[in-house]
């Protein structure tokens, strides 16, 4: 995979580069040692602690081509030609302490950045790993991700970006998608529903309308808290206009099919047992190409239970627990001048798996 070129990012390079978004104390270094006349040359590299995915990487990268440099009477003057920079790749596996990105130059060229790139790389790979944990765990069924409304709105470009090479098969907005020139993908919605007065079908019916010729038409049918008869309803109305339906009861309600059942297994939200009787009632109703997907309260521990019971889920929908954790990163300048100098318990590694980044 090539890297992202740095104007996919849509950089604030001019705050960037003023330190603007820097933790204060790299700012004063930088400051310090052009004011000292002091240009060492370092060796820093930048590491993590978890197996995990690599997200972040390109950002990271163009980070320091737009913003590294110094201002000299009033014009900023590019150090992006005086560093070399050795970095892995968007997706790639990484393990404990692995250099992802190592930098080697005058280090008051680029002091000021740390903060910035080590924050991109921790909440891409962050994402990135949630994601890929998910795509695992279906064993080859489609995940959507569904994580925007949990989150700020500025951090979705990124976020779908590393969702999308992590392996999820659509992302729910414009934005998500904006890196790789996609589209956001979505279902019915409930509130969509309401509008039409509470009917699925209504609602289903004037969305297939204006819309399945754009996209694949799937339709939630938890809305009366029966998702048997609603799916039913909604798949005889649309015929092959509908690609599919969502079943997203809350975790703490009793779809009607299973009432009968109560007792006998967990009973609320979305469970394997309602699944198979969505399922089964399509199929007798000659319904058998209608695709079902499962979502509220996923992750990848749960799908992992639908699957080994053979759910006959067909996609998956998550959202919040694609956002959870963390997996931060650390840089360390580990050699100054050429001789080794980090702080203790620190040091170079070596890494050839680092490429170098043109």
């Amino acid at each position: 995979m090539g890297r992202l070129e740095p104007e996919v990012f849509r950089l604030p390079v001019e705050r960037i580069r003023a330190g603007y978004y820097s933790d204060a104390y790299f700012n004063l270094t930088k400051e310090l040692l052009e004011a000292e006349g002091r240009r060492p040359r370092v060796t820093l590299q930048a590491f993590q602690k978890e197996n995990s995915v690599l997200g972040g990487i390109d950002e990271a990268v163009a980070i320091l081509k737009e913003c590294s440099g110094r201002a000299e009477r009033g014009d900023w003057l590019s150090g992006w030609d005086e560093l070399e920079v050795r970095a892995l790749h968007e997706g790639d596996e990484i393990s404990p302490h692995e250099p992802v990105l190592e930098v080697e130059g005058d280090y008051s060229l680029f002091a000021h950045l740390e903060t910035v790139y080590l924050g991109c790389m921790a909440r891409r790979t962050l994402v990135m790993r949630n994601v890929r944990e998910v795509v695992e765990a279906a064993r080859g069924k489609p995940i959507l991700f569904f994580p925007a409304r949990h989150d700020h709105w500025l951090v979705q470009t990124g976020d779908g970006w590393s969702a999308h090479v992590a392996g999820a098969i659509g992302v729910s907005t414009d934005a998500q998608a904006s890196w790789w020139g996609g589209r956001g993908v979505g279902t019915v919605p409930h509130g969509l529903i309401a509008a039409f007065g509470g009917d699925t079908v209504a609602a289903a019916r004037a969305f297939a309308g204006r819309y399945s010729g754009q996209m694949n038409v799937t339709v939630l049918v938890d809305f009366e808290n029966d998702s048997v008869r609603t799916s039913l309803e909604v798949a005889d109305a649309l015929g092959d206009a509908l690609w599919g339906v969502r079943l997203d009861t809350s975790e703490s309600m009793v779809d009607r099919a299973l009432w009968m059942d109560m007792g006998a297994s967990k009973p609320t939200g979305v469970t394997p047992e309602l699944v198979t009787r969505v399922r089964e009632a399509l199929d007798a109703a000659g319904h058998e190409r209608v695709r079902i997907v499962a979502s509220g309260g996923f992750d990848a521990a749960k799908i992992r239970a639908f699957e080994a019971l053979e759910s006959p889920v067909d996609s998956y929908g998550v959202g919040s627990s694609l956002l959870r954790g963390q997996n931060d990163f650390t840089a360390d300048v580990v050699r100054v001048d050429g001789r080794d100098c980090a702080k203790t318990g620190r040091g170079y590694r070596a890494n050839p798996r680092l490429e170098a980044v043109l």
